[in-house]
């Protein structure tokens, strides 16, 4: 399961199918799910979407926290 800080995993079978949800975790005890997608066949290709999802919710964040600091660095 691939885990961060922030965001997780979860990975899911419904019959013949494998549902994942990307959970983020918003405080210690409460989470939400962030984007989920339905009808994998194979828990692998669920696994490799959740890992690829996750990567780019970090890399989105990295660049925001960047963003988000050049203002104060001028100062």
């Amino acid at each position: 399961m691939a885990q961060s800080k922030k965001y997780d995993s979860k990975i899911q079978q419904n019959g013949a199918t494998w549902t994942v949800k990307i959970i983020r975790r918003v405080t210690s005890q409460k989470t939400m799910v962030s984007k989920q997608q339905h009808g994998f066949a194979s828990e692998a290709e669920a696994q490799a979407w959740a890992e690829t999802q996750i990567a780019l919710f970090l890399e989105n964040l990295k660049a925001r926290n960047k963003r988000r600091s050049q203002p104060r660095e001028q100062n």
